[in-house]
Parts: C-alpha cells; structure tokens; sequence
C-alpha cells in the first residue's frame, strides 16, 4: 500500500465522469434511493491551492469533491476519516473517499439523496453552481457592522452622549 497519494496532472472532470458511471451502473443501480434521470456529471473543477474542486453529481447524490493537483503529494489517510478544509465560501466538512483508478479524494456531501422530483437539467444546472459557489468569495454589505454583537457590547460600556 503505497504512503502518499500523487496529484492528478490533468482536470479529473473525464476520469471522474467513467468511473462514477461504472458505479452507478454495476453497484447503484438496484438502491432504492437511484434516481434514474439524474447523469454522472463533473461539474466546474478546477485548480485552487494547487488542488482539484469541484462538484460531483451521481443519481444518488451531489458533493463537493477535492482532488490532490498536480505535484501534489497528499499523505494517506484512512477511508471515512474526516477533516475540514477552509474555502472562499467558508468552512467545510469532508471525508475521505477513494475509487479504484482514481486514489483518494475529499468528499463533501451537499445533497443526499437526491429527490425523486429533480429532473437532469436541474440537477446538472445546481451541481455547476455549487462548484462555482464553493470558490466564489463572500459578498457583505460594506456598511453592515462586521460583528453587531461586538458592536452592541461598546455601546454597553460606553456612556450615553449628551449631545
């Protein structure tokens, strides 16, 4: 068993596309919560601190994936363990998940299972987004105060003016 995971030198997108597809169509299928009409897609990956994000859409569920990119050497870690990573979009859970032909990768669950409701385009259409959502940055009122329960504490403990 080797100690590290490699990088992958090129977009994961293709990669993850065949071997989730082998899944869905030789272990998922026959689940009761498989939904069809829903395609295997990877959606919006691309390189961000030397790594692959991205959403990854089955029919059975949606998450956020993160690959190692290339040179990257990534140690091994038990499957199932579970680590946060801090993205533009803020913090979030992932566990380590690995598929033959592709090494290990960090998985967070988004939506799971998916509605029995959902049509394909929908669906593809909300996995693009949420890849772009996970790298976009956060957008604030520049007016609003940054933390109003920090604000309302100097008011606390400051006097009343006399204006």
């Amino acid at each position: 068993m080797s100690e590290s995971i490699i990088g992958l030198a090129e977009n994961p997108q293709p990669l993850l596309e065949r071997l989730f597809g082998l899944i869905a169509e030789r272990e998922m299928r026959a689940l009761p919560f498989y939904q069809p009409q829903i395609p295997v897609r990877a959606c919006g990956f691309q390189l961000f601190e030397r790594q692959w994000v991205g959403a990854l859409l089955t029919p059975w569920m949606l998450s956020l994936l993160v690959l190692p990119g290339p040179g990257q050497t990534w140690p091994r870690r038990p499957v199932g363990s579970r680590l946060a990573l801090a993205l533009p979009c803020g913090n979030l859970g992932f566990t380590v998940g690995e598929v033959a032909g592709c090494g290990q990768y960090l998985g967070g669950s988004l939506l799971s299972p998916l509605s029995a409701h959902l049509a394909a385009g929908q669906a593809v259409q909300l996995a693009q987004q949420c890849a772009r959502m996970a790298l976009s940055l956060p957008v604030a009122d520049a007016d609003a105060p940054v933390n109003p329960a920090r604000r309302a504490l100097f008011r606390a403990h400051c006097p009343p003016s006399h204006a």
